[in-house]
């Protein structure tokens, strides 16, 4: 045998060894832990004490019950969370253990959030969640396999949980967040809650009830029909962009809670690539509300690249850790390209509201939302322009001789209630009716309703 042969078989055999005493090592310690738990688990069940279980709440195992401060003393926890330990050190990563962290809505992104702040070694997680997990479900779920189908979410979670880091304690609740359930979940002083709804009306709902407690509370935006992992942000609700449930969200909590930021998002600058799919029934005589789980959600998805949401989740987890942990770090700025155009529209209607009702109290709408106005409900355009095909530079230009005003002069300067109009257009329009525009132009009533509503569905208004 040549001498390169030997010295290859020495150190293969060498290296071998090492991680056959690596690996003795590290199966006793688990071996310990293991008669230990057994050993506490025997003891209670002869005592007529029911260990853990499957219910929506979990009453942990004296081995599983130990204090948050004390887990990193137990040398499986501490080996577990080693390179946590020297990336944080072990005061901060203690900080981290004793945190409780509550997680709302466990689909694609709040599993995989879920997921990390567990293996990361947060002490006490509450999980809330009413859907099940179906088949569907799996090309972006953390956990689930084919066997969870069908089982509540939260559950899913607690189960597979409990295999990885059964320290933790856990309890899961098989229900949907709303107004009348806040006191319940939010309560217990939780360190941070994960907002990964992605209904408009429970979302906006629970991100106000967090601000009005005082919580920290990070939210998750649109996830689905997006693509590109290099787009995705952490920034204040008010620097998100490109993100119809960002806009959304941010109006209903300004115009229903008076809310207007300082609220952490993770979000997409990436514009959706997909959009909901078409309800289709298998009866004729069957309604989308017939396939609501419950009342007020949508029936048709969104198209969904599995790796967006768990990527989302990611971040998330990435950023709560490091908070609880006290990581002194700085987010990338967001910066809002062209603002400059829209803050001057949006000057000009404060002082056009000023001029016509005597006071700008009732503009409800930012540069952002007139951003989305100008270019997205009315093209850059005037109203009364819209079958023109003068789009590019022209788009741009034509806006130097345009304002926003009310369409609906009894109703607030909304952004289902906002037309762009010339100069002259605009002096015509406030000194007429809607009743005279229905009656002497109905296409064009029709027309300007119809683009209103649009912006009323996509703000869930």
């Amino acid at each position: 045998m040549g001498e390169k042969a030997k010295q290859w078989l020495l150190a293969a055999g060498a290296g071998a060894a090492v991680g056959a005493l690596s690996t003795a090592a590290v199966m006793s310690i688990v071996s310990r832990s293991k008669r230990r738990e057994g050993y506490v688990r025997s003891l209670l069940e002869s005592n007529g004490v029911a260990c853990g279980g499957t219910g929506s709440s979990i009453r942990p195992c004296a081995a599983c019950a130990v204090g948050s401060s004390d887990l990193l003393d137990d040398e499986v926890v501490s080996e577990q969370l080693t390179r946590n330990i020297q990336f944080f050190g072990l005061e901060s990563q203690k900080k981290v253990t004793e945190s409780f962290v509550v997680v709302i809505g466990l689909g694609g992104v709040g599993s995989h959030a879920a997921s990390m702040l567990l293996r990361s070694g947060v002490g006490k997680l509450l999980l809330v969640d009413f859907d099940q997990v179906s088949l569907s479900s799996l090309n972006r779920h953390a956990v689930a396999t084919r066997d969870d189908v069908g089982t509540p979410k939260a559950l899913c979670l607690k189960k597979h949980f409990s295999m990885i880091y059964p320290e933790c304690q856990i309890e899961a609740k098989v229900q949907l967040y709303d107004p009348s359930c806040e006191e319940e979940i939010l309560s217990g002083k939780p360190d941070f809650v994960l907002d990964c709804i992605d209904n408009i009306d429970t979302k906006v709902a629970l991100l106000a009830a967090c601000v009005r407690r005082g919580l920290r509370v990070l939210s998750a935006m649109g996830a689905g029909a997006r693509a590109d992992p290099t787009r995705i942000r952490v920034a204040d609700l008010r620097e998100s962009s490109n993100d119809p449930l960002s806009r959304a969200v941010r109006y209903r909590l300004k115009k229903d809670h008076g809310i207007e930021g300082g609220i952490p998002v993770v979000f997409s600058l990436e514009k959706p690539k997909a959009k909901l799919l078409p309800f289709q029934a298998s009866k004729e005589e069957e309604t989308p509300s017939d396939y609501q789980i419950v009342p007020g959600f949508r029936v048709r998805i969104i198209p969904v690249l599995g790796t967006i949401p768990a990527i989302f989740g990611q971040v998330m987890a990435s950023y709560v850790v490091t908070q609880l942990a006290k990581l002194d770090f700085q987010t990338e700025p967001v910066v809002n390209l062209d603002l400059d155009h829209y803050r001057i529209l949006h000057h000009r209607l404060l002082e056009h509201e000023e001029l016509i009702y005597g006071s700008a109290e009732q503009v409800l709408v930012d540069a952002e939302e007139v951003m989305y106005i100008v270019k997205e409900l009315w093209r850059g355009r005037s109203a009364r322009d819209q079958n023109l095909k003068d789009i590019g530079r022209k788009m741009w230009r034509s806006v130097n001789e345009l304002m926003l005003v009310r369409w609906d002069k009894s109703k607030p300067a909304g952004v289902s209630n906002l037309i762009l109009l010339k100069f002259n257009e605009a002096d015509a329009h406030e000194s007429t009716t809607l009743d005279r525009v229905k009656e002497e132009e109905p296409e064009f009533y029709t027309m300007v309703s119809h683009v209103l509503k649009r912006a009323e569905a996509e703000f869930a208004l």
